[in-house]
């Protein structure tokens, strides 16, 4: 059977399934005696302008030291993709993923940096923490 292009326009798309169907899901720390920081760069994080409609792009940062959990990244993908249509501001998305990420994983420091694309020649950085970091001796 071949596919129409009309059928394929009105179909939900499977990545379109997931990212409705995705929840922020964590497994144990399996290094729950050691302090370790975990770093998530997401560079294609899309929402909307809450103003004008039109996209905004951003390149997302995440930092934190585990307590217990560990977010388990496939989740992580498919969170940030569920804001791709949402009409929300820089300050509102940024504030309300670090909000999710620490309710569902209560790390013991988390920071989150939004770097979003210049719009009007006006680019900004948001960034937000939770808990106290620990001093790492980390160096590559």
């Amino acid at each position: 059977m071949i596919r129409q292009e009309k059928d394929i326009k009105d179909e939900i798309m499977y990545g379109e399934r997931e990212i409705e169907a995705g929840s922020l899901i964590c497994f144990p720390n399996p290094n729950i005696n050691r302090d370790y920081e975990i770093s998530i760069d997401f560079p294609e994080f899309t929402c909307k302008c809450p103003f004008s409609g039109y996209p905004d792009f951003a390149t997302l940062k995440i930092k934190y030291q585990p307590n217990t959990k560990v977010i388990e990244l496939k989740a992580i993908k498919l969170y940030l993709n569920s804001f791709r249509e949402k009409k929300i501001s820089h300050e509102e998305v940024t504030n309300k993923i670090i909000d999710d990420f620490v309710e569902v994983s209560d790390p013991k420091w988390m920071q989150l940096e939004a770097d979003f694309n210049p719009r009007g020649n006006v680019h900004t950085i948001i960034r937000v923490c939770h808990g106290k970091r620990n001093n790492l001796e980390l160096s590559l």
